[in-house]
């Protein structure tokens, strides 16, 4: 696909199923990181984990052989507490136990004080007992906030449901609607950006509605690469389409370079 003729100010990266699985790095990953950094271009690594801190995650990547720092990482979960911190809310957290961290100062209000419902991807927390306690707080008034609407993800083993199916189990037998914190949500993608004119940003990610949609519905272009949770057709299911589809992170990595060496080419 043709590449775009403006200039690249900077590069949000997705994390999960762009640069690595679990704990494997994608092939070609690590060397294509490296390759982009040595190009100046500024990076930021936006992602919709919640299933980890921001320092687990940034450890684990480190061990994965890729050069980051933590204050690289614009995680949801951080967006989520800067929320509740805004509202001065207290929240019943459906998140797992290793993405708490993320969480502190906010964890030591008992259940008759909670005021808000926080769901991520917790698995040991979609059970009946606590899924109907959210539910019963959601009936009296607190508000729903969803760290991010993934419908599934890519693990080791296979898809897996994301925290979506949940968030809308509970929005229905609620009659309420949840604000989306994480990916696609705009005002995620303004805070990564930092200023930057969204029309000189490109965004690589795996998830064509939450990555590439939310991304080209602010302006940036969308290269969505077919790695992850990527199915066959993903690219027609978003309109417009991304602007570039490619195999994995490395050959989205060499489009990139190759614009940045030539702008206004093709």
């Amino acid at each position: 696909m043709a590449a775009g003729t403006v200039q690249i100010k900077t590069v949000l990266i997705d994390l999960s199923g762009t640069l690595h699985v679990e704990d494997t790095a994608l092939p070609g990953a690590v060397q294509a990181l490296k390759r982009l950094r040595d190009s100046k271009i500024p990076i930021k690594f936006v992602t919709n984990t919640t299933k980890e801190s921001r320092r687990c995650l940034y450890e684990r990547l480190i061990r994965l052989g890729f050069e980051l720092q933590q204050e690289e990482i614009w995680s949801s979960l951080w967006a989520a507490q800067d929320l509740l911190r805004s509202r001065n809310l207290r929240p019943m957290l459906l998140v797992d136990d290793a993405a708490l961290e993320d969480f502190s100062g906010l964890t030591e209000c008992g259940e008759n004080e909670q005021n808000a419902v926080v769901i991520g991807l917790a698995p040991d927390k979609f059970n009946y007992l606590d899924l109907n306690k959210a539910f019963r707080l959601l009936l009296t008034g607190a508000p729903l906030i969803a760290i991010h609407y993934g419908r599934y993800y890519k693990r080791s083993d296979g898809l897996a449901l994301g925290p979506g199916p949940f968030v809308k189990g509970l929005e229905y037998a609620s009659d309420c609607s949840s604000e989306i914190v994480g990916k696609p949500s705009r005002a995620f993608f303004e805070s990564a950006l930092g200023g930057i004119d969204p029309a000189h940003a490109v965004m690589i990610g795996d998830d064509v509605r939450d990555d590439i949609g939310g991304a080209q519905a602010l302006g940036m272009r969308g290269f969505l690469v077919q790695t992850g949770k990527y199915r066959p057709g993903d690219e027609s299911r978003i309109s417009p389409a991304p602007a570039a589809v490619c195999p994995n992170f490395a050959d989205a990595v060499d489009l990139i370079l190759k614009e940045h060496a030539n702008p206004g080419g093709c």
